[in-house]
């Protein structure tokens, strides 16, 4: 039986630019060292905050040869590979190199926007064609389509390597729905840093976070007092960073935190289009509540 490596704190790792608008993979290797450094249990490559569908395929086939060569087992890797064509991501996952990943992260068909029937058969046959475990991922603000707590929970109890969904429905009784019917071999991961607290505390297993790109160590504390029943000091890392959630997608995801992650000095404030850099208001916001939360890097 497929289990879930996917605990903890995870990161929805960004992918940097240089200034010319090519991959900064030294950037990219400094901020890998500095997840694990400080203490994230597994990395999410390829995911949208990496701006996957704006990379070409060669790029990344060097992202994931690098990414595998760096972190060399020591997290384990879960990459995003999904889409809103079946037949293509089966023929993806049948014929791609997934060699050192650890588990793939699929979301729901965007823009086609199919029906609860639709989406069971879509990740059907994707559990039927992946060679590792796969989690599912339900983001209907992106998608179009929200995947029912029912559907979710179908998925999880017929297939054994479904170990897991991120949910970012933002709907609490639906994951909450989930985290009560599941399967003992299957976990609800957040998909939002915002709501990762509360959403512990009814039984989630950890998140795959955004704002953990930038505060790593001290997102990674919150997470582990709240696994751990911690709930009071937990709660107040959560508050603390509540202004830092709204800022990071005020001006859209990743440019939220890479805005952050340019602040600190660890990359330039560079996206590809159609995505463009957070207004100067937004940045001038997130530079100062950085100053005044004081952490050091």
């Amino acid at each position: 039986m497929a289990q879930n490596k996917f605990k903890g704190l995870g990161i929805a790792l960004i992918t940097p630019f240089k200034s010319d608008g090519e991959v900064d993979y030294e950037a990219l290797t400094r901020l890998v060292e500095y997840q694990i450094r400080n203490g994230v249990d597994f990395l999410c490559i390829m995911g949208t905050t990496a701006e996957t569908p704006c990379l070409s395929a060669d790029e990344k086939k060097i992202l994931k040869k690098m990414l595998v060569e760096r972190v060399a087992g020591r997290v384990p890797l879960l990459m995003g590979c999904g889409g809103n064509n079946t037949a293509a991501v089966v023929k993806d996952l049948k014929e791609g190199d997934w060699s050192g990943i650890d588990g793939i992260l699929s979301v729901c068909p965007y823009y086609n926007k199919p029906s609860q029937e639709g989406l069971y058969q879509h990740f059907k046959a994707i559990a039927e064609a992946s060679p590792v475990p796969v989690v599912l991922y339900n983001v209907p603000g992106r998608t179009g389509v929200n995947m029912s707590a029912e559907t979710t929970l179908r998925l999880a109890r017929d297939f054994e390597n479904i170990v897991a969904i991120k949910e970012a429905s933002g709907d609490i009784t639906q994951m909450d729905d989930i985290i009560k019917n599941k399967p003992d071999n299957f976990d609800v991961i957040s998909g939002d840093d915002g709501i990762t607290f509360p959403l512990i505390t009814l039984g989630a297993v950890g998140v795959i976070s955004v704002i953990g790109n930038a505060l790593p160590a001290e997102f990674s504390r919150m997470v582990r007092m709240t696994l751990n029943g911690d709930y009071e000091h937990a709660r107040i890392i959560h508050h603390k960073f509540a202004e830092l959630f709204k800022l990071l997608f005020v001006d859209g995801n990743p440019a939220g935190v890479k805005a952050m992650l340019h602040a600190m000095g660890m990359i330039e404030n560079q996206l590809r289009l159609p995505l463009v850099p957070t207004r100067l208001t937004t940045m001038e916001k997130i530079s100062s509540i950085l100053k005044e939360l004081d952490i050091r890097y």
